[in-house]
């Protein structure tokens, strides 16, 4: 049979199947290179922000599936299988709770961090959340001097009268505050020109704990991205002979970051994630941006701590929602 011999009929309808395939292919590849930058941990240059958004990509990745199989284009349907399935094992257990939470029984020890945007976010309502879920320490970030002024007014001191503070303009600035005495407290600016404050508390009934305010340099352009892993690799570690350790604030990082999933390996759990609201956005809209919302605030806690609750709420004038984690302390030995 010759070309002649097809009907003229056929010969249009051939073609568009051809088009259709090439089209549902072309719809597959940016899915399927998502997925193998995300589960190589090749998060490099502008894929550095981007890579926040996997959620989106994971979800996204069922419409070229679903295509696929209402056209019955069966290789590609397989590969769009494989794709929707890898970011679904990368997103999903962030919604699911662990069976392990740490330590079950012990001392209770509800946390909260909260970025002020420059130190402009509504002071009393961050100090309603302290008092209204009994937070035992606060961390701040972007705590510029006018945070510091409006934080006392609002009653900080009387919830939580030991405090480690370090205040500046702009962004960098920021601040521990607790309940307990801080022993040995300080102040460090990371190599990304943030300041983060740290110290160690001992509630009655168990063993000292290190708590830092954490704030990395965000990825935001290209000239921030080495400083931005680099303040993430410094990052005090809880594993081997470390005391046992929270960190918690502004990570400028998600799951779907490979330096905050090695910073996890080394002796942590997300709170967040542990109890299956690991999905719940942070930082996007907040004050109005068309950004849609990503969790980059993160409470991470020693292996050996447990984690019976995790919340975040609005704060107005924040770009940032205040994450609180309900913790549980094994008791001292």
């Amino acid at each position: 049979m010759t070309i002649t011999d097809v009907p003229v009929a056929a010969r249009p309808r051939g073609r568009r199947r051809v088009v259709g395939t090439v089209l549902l292919w072309l719809l597959l590849v940016p899915g399927l290179c998502w997925a193998v930058l995300r589960l190589g941990g090749w998060d490099r240059g502008p894929l550095i922000p981007l890579m926040a958004f996997t959620p989106y990509v994971a979800l996204g990745s069922l419409v070229p599936l679903v295509l696929t199989v209402i056209r019955r284009r069966w290789v590609p349907a397989a590969v769009a299988a494989v794709t929707a399935a890898a970011l679904a094992a990368c997103v999903l257990p962030r919604a699911l709770p662990d069976l392990d939470r740490g330590a079950a029984t012990g001392v209770e020890l509800p946390v909260m961090t909260s970025n002020m945007l420059f130190g402009g976010a509504d002071a009393s309502e961050i100090v309603r959340l302290v008092r209204e879920h009994d937070v035992a320490v606060l961390a701040v970030q972007e705590f510029a001097p006018r945070a510091e002024t409006s934080l006392a007014a609002a009653g900080i001191d009387q919830l939580l009268p030991y405090h480690e503070l370090a205040p500046e303009s702009w962004a960098s600035g920021t601040a521990l505050y607790s309940r307990y005495p801080l022993t040995d407290p300080g102040a460090k600016r990371n190599k990304g020109g943030f300041q983060q404050t740290w110290g160690t508390i001992q509630p009655p009934g168990a063993a000292p704990v290190f708590i830092e305010s954490v704030h990395p340099l965000a990825p935001a352009v290209p000239d921030s991205y080495a400083g931005w892993r680099t303040d993430l690799a410094d990052e005090p570690r809880s594993d081997g002979d470390n005391p046992r350790r929270i960190l918690l604030g502004d990570f400028n990082a998600t799951l779907d970051h490979g330096p905050l999933r090695k910073l996890i390996s080394h002796g942590y759990h997300d709170a967040a994630d542990t109890v299956g609201k690991g999905l719940i956005g942070t930082w996007g809209p907040y004050d109005g941006d068309p950004i849609p919302p990503v969790t980059i605030d993160h409470v991470l806690v020693d292996e050996e701590i447990g984690v019976r609750d995790v919340s975040v709420h609005d704060v107005k004038d924040s770009d940032h929602r205040a994450v609180v984690a309900e913790l549980t302390l094994p008791a001292a030995s």
